[in-house]
């Protein structure tokens, strides 16, 4: 990389990508140049904790950052599956993504693992914590409250196009018998 050219990653499940993860992001392209956004746990889905796939998820985030007018050029979207093996995770990512200096986390044990391997890691600056939390809008989802007002409006249509909500409810409703 150039100087002057910096590329970050960022981990993040994205259960489903909401405005607080928006708002990650723009604050992340203020600082670098390129982002790469890393599609945590891509195996999983069609759970309680995990229930949009890694496409899914994928186009959640394309599609929210196209409306919010940052151009492609900017970010990098990878899905990458979890290895289960906290001595191999490091390296498992960095097989996976373009080359990065600097990783944007809020996760102790990711923020040990990339300092451990050399990597300087930074706090994900969060917007509003309490109120957009990927949990916390599960939890709406499940419970038949208002959510659609904590995720992007194509986030929203997703979830709607690929009846997420009543995938979650019957998720939910599997795991009780």
């Amino acid at each position: 990389m150039g100087r002057g050219h910096s590329r970050a990653l960022f981990i993040g499940r994205f259960q489903p990508f909401h405005i607080g993860h928006l708002h990650a992001v723009k604050s992340l392209l203020n600082e670098v140049d390129e982002i790469i956004i890393g599609v945590g746990s891509a195996q999983y889905s069609h759970t309680r904790k995990d229930p949009f796939k890694a496409g899914e998820r994928i186009l959640m985030i394309r599609l929210s950052l196209d409306e919010a007018d940052i151009p492609p050029s900017r970010y990098y979207l990878i899905p990458i599956p979890d290895v289960n093996d906290n001595r191999l995770w490091v390296s498992h990512v960095v097989s996976l993504v373009p080359p990065f200096k600097v990783v944007y986390s809020n996760n102790s044990l990711v923020k040990i693992l990339f300092e451990e391997a050399g990597y300087e890691v930074k706090p994900v600056p969060f917007y509003e914590r309490e109120k957009y939390c990927a949990t916390r809008i599960r939890e709406k989802i499940i419970k038949g409250e208002p959510w659609e007002d904590l995720v992007p409006p194509s986030v929203a249509k997703i979830i709607k196009d690929v009846n997420g909500v009543e995938r979650i409810r019957r998720i939910v409703e599997a795991e009780r018998h």
